[in-house]
């Protein structure tokens, strides 16, 4: 079993949630406290016009940010995920605060570089956080009646600061009041008739009304989660006019295609506490199954450390399989880019209030029973701000309602802020887990040997002391994205016979050798291969051996003909 390390001691307090201005703060403030270490810049704006903040953290005293191996994570995406903000802000802490104290966060941050984004969606994440709008998509329309097209627009009718529910009397209506809790609202029975039933609508306003029934439409300010180049559907809500098309994500793309030593990444997303792992359009069966161990293999370890399963995006996590998730970071990262991926669903009030869970995907129908374990829950750690009595409001389209519910979003989709460093500690350490197993490039065995007067053989060794072999996965084979291992030599004078540079191909890693050798089982490749050269060279002349891998980094090393 993994033994989670203690909470260290930080600078933020992380039992509570920031906005903006705060945010960016304390990021300053954090660039000038560890100059050496860390570089905040805005990789773009948004349509409001905020940044984009990334954060690049690493040693520049053992080489470049992109000479070394990279490790991606990415927060709230989604508006209203904003316990994943905390988890990027928390990572980007422990890193630089631990950093000469704490072995592996020393290791890592000499040998690799951390590329943190803690707000992907500014805009949104600011709305949701200061106007009762919760979902929000990304800001680009604006709220209310721009958010549809016509029928019912999201609108906080009585004033209380939420937008929440609205329960109008119907007798052909789908719900009744709980006999045991009258603020809980269940299914009624397929064939049951004779009592008081409610219809149940969100809470808002529908100036199209025609005195009948209201339309209800998704808000058309989409899903920056579908506006990536992979799968990409115009049919899939949200997204987007073309991959791309919205300049939050088409930064983000950009990025991660002039960062090739990325890799491996999480993206955090709230809510349902699992790890997911791609595919998000197929079928186990459909992928490699080398990546699918891989996969498996690294989530259990994500496992161990945040008690989170690790499930399949589409085999798990889609209820209709029909209406799979097109045009997601996830699948492009991994699909196009071949680089492992999970996108880890921070927190999970069911587990938390002691629920049998049944259903990963959390937008689902509860019963009774479930429902008012919720609620005492919710009592007992929320309080009022998770919960709303329902109350009378003569609502100038529908007549008598009333309004009222859980406050989905500090209930559902984020935890209160006494629980939120633990779920930070956690899945940040998940994170450093994984970007250690990333692969790593060494040079060892140097020799200059003399042949004849002024000729010299040159012989060297490069090897993959990582984890992951230098393609990551089969699927960077596959796409043909996994370039080789190459080394080259240089010299200050003189003539290297023959190419400089050499190609080595591929190199493995350990997880490619999990057990004895056998005729029948994977066959195994070369983690290291030796590469020579002849060079023609005043004695004293410096040589300079140069090994790079876009995903193992660049290795040098100078010697001197005798």
């Amino acid at each position: 079993m993994t033994t989670v390390p203690p909470m260290p001691s930080l600078s933020l307090a992380h039992d509570r949630y920031y906005d903006f201005d705060e945010m960016t703060l304390h990021l300053r403030a954090l660039a000038e406290r560890y100059p050496h270490l860390m570089k905040l810049e805005g990789l773009g704006r948004s349509h409001q016009g905020r940044e984009v903040w990334l954060i690049t953290i690493h040693n520049p005293d053992t080489g470049s940010d992109l000479d070394k191996p990279a490790y991606y994570i990415d927060a709230q995406i989604h508006a209203e995920e904003h316990a994943t903000s905390s988890v990027a802000l928390y990572a980007a802490d422990y890193l630089l605060e631990r950093y000469g104290h704490d072995p592996q966060v020393t290791r890592l941050v000499d040998t690799m570089t951390f590329y943190i984004f803690p707000r992907l969606n500014p805009d949104g994440a600011e709305i949701c956080l200061k106007t009762p709008h919760r979902w929000c998509g990304k800001g680009r329309y604006g709220l209310g009646a721009d958010e549809v097209t016509h029928g019912l627009y999201q609108w906080d009718m009585n004033g209380d600061g939420h937008i929440l529910q609205m329960r109008r009397r119907d007798p052909n209506g789908e719900w009744k009041i709980s006999a045991r809790d009258p603020r809980v609202l269940i299914q009624r029975g397929p064939d049951e008739y004779g009592g008081e039933y409610y219809r149940l609508y969100p809470e808002g306003l529908i100036p199209d009304f025609d005195g009948v029934e209201p339309d209800l439409e998704p808000p058309r300010d989409g899903n920056l989660n579908r506006n990536f180049p992979a799968n990409w559907s115009p049919d899939e809500y949200g997204a987007g006019e073309y991959p791309g098309s919205e300049p939050e994500s088409r930064a983000l793309i950009d990025f991660i295609l002039g960062h090739p030593n990325i890799c491996g990444m999480n993206a955090f997303h709230t809510h349902g506490g699992v790890i997911l792992r791609p595919s998000s359009t197929r079928y186990d069966a459909q992928m490699s199954p080398a990546d699918i161990n891989l996969f498996m293999d690294l989530g259990k370890v994500g496992t161990a450390l945040t008690g989170y399963p690790v499930i399949s995006i589409y085999e798990e996590f889609t209820p209709d399989k029909s209406k799979a998730r097109h045009g997601s970071l996830t699948d492009w990262a991994y699909e196009q880019m071949g680089i492992p991926i999970f996108a880890t669903e921070l927190w999970d009030i069911e587990r938390a209030a002691g629920m049998t869970k049944t259903a990963w995907y959390g937008i689902r129908p509860r019963d009774e029973e479930e429902q008012i374990q919720l609620l005492s829950w919710i009592d007992l750690n929320v309080g009022e701000a998770g919960y709303r009595p329902w109350e009378s409001f003569d609502h100038p389209q529908l007549g008598q309602v009333e309004i009222g519910g859980v406050v989905d979003v500090w209930t559902f989709r984020n935890p209160p802020g006494n629980l939120l460093e633990d779920i930070c500690h956690r899945n940040t350490l998940f994170c450093l887990a994984h970007a250690s197993v990333s692969p790593k490039l060494e040079l060892r065995q140097v020799s200059v040997v003399p042949e004849a007067e002024g000729l010299y053989r040159v012989r060297c060794v490069v090897g993959n002391t990582g984890y992951l072999p230098t393609n990551l996965t089969q699927v960077a084979i596959d796409k043909k994205v996994a370039v080789p291992v190459n080394v080259r030599l240089d010299t200050s004078a003189g003539q290297v016979f023959g190419p400089a540079q050499q190609d080595l191909g591929h190199l493995a890693g350990r997880n490619g050798r999990k057990a004895p050798w056998s005729p029948w089982g994977p066959q195994w490749q070369r983690t290291s291969r030796g590469a020579e050269w002849v060079v023609q060279a005043p004695a004293g002349t410096a040589l300079t051996l140069t090994a790079q891998s876009d995903k193992a980094g660049t290795v040098v090393q100078t010697i001197t003909t005798p």
